[in-house]
């Protein structure tokens, strides 16, 4: 699938077709109150020692005139969110300690666990948006064959991936540093994020 979609998200780009632009993609935007949840360490996924996961349901509206996974695109880039890429979520845990982490659901439905092992389990579905603050255990339980996922991050941090005991020790000190986003990456600077997401005093 990735593949086939990064070939669709060329030619959309090329020609601009199905794709809404980043004015009308915040357009496509319905108010929604975050969900936001806590994770503590769990001894191999650090988490976010501050900050929460926060969820936004049906947050995107996806209509057939648009690729849902352009608009997911071009929304998160309207925010300041690039580097975007359209694929399913990975299988096992693992964790960014570097940088925060955008997924908003373009197809289908995914059941995906946050936080580690002892963590929590979300049902995700098309137009559902979350975003992880660095640190942030996933990994895909379960999801349908259609399954696609838009992933985007802020311009300040630097991507890696972690999923072992040994990366531990180093990602407890780079996750604290990771600075707040200049904007909600689905709701832009007047969004929720900043104020769950507040700088260290």
């Amino acid at each position: 699938m990735p593949i086939l979609e990064n070939i669709k998200e060329y030619a959309e780009r090329a020609t601009g077709l199905r794709r809404p632009g980043k004015r009308e993609a915040s357009e496509l935007t319905r108010p929604r109150k975050p969900h936001a949840v806590r994770f503590k360490d769990d001894g191999l996924v650090p988490n976010h020692p501050r900050w929460p996961l926060v969820l936004y349901r049906g947050a995107v509206r996806l209509d057939g005139r648009h690729d849902p996974a352009a608009v997911l695109e071009d929304l998160f880039e309207a925010n300041g969110w690039s580097d975007s890429w359209r694929d399913g979520i990975y299988d096992y845990v693992h964790y960014h300690s570097r940088i925060h982490e955008v997924l908003g659901i373009a197809r289908g439905k995914g059941r995906v666990r946050f936080g580690g092992a002892k963590g929590r389990i979300f049902k995700l579905k098309a137009g559902d948006v979350a975003i992880l603050p660095a640190g942030t255990g996933h990994q895909c339980l379960s999801a349908d064959k259609d399954f696609l996922v838009v992933g985007a991050y802020p311009t300040a941090g630097t991507y890696d991936e972690c999923t072992t005991v040994e990366d531990r020790s180093r990602a407890l000190k780079t996750i604290p540093k990771v600075p707040v986003p200049r904007k909600d990456p689905a709701f832009g600077a007047e969004g929720p994020l900043r104020k769950l997401w507040k700088k260290p005093r």
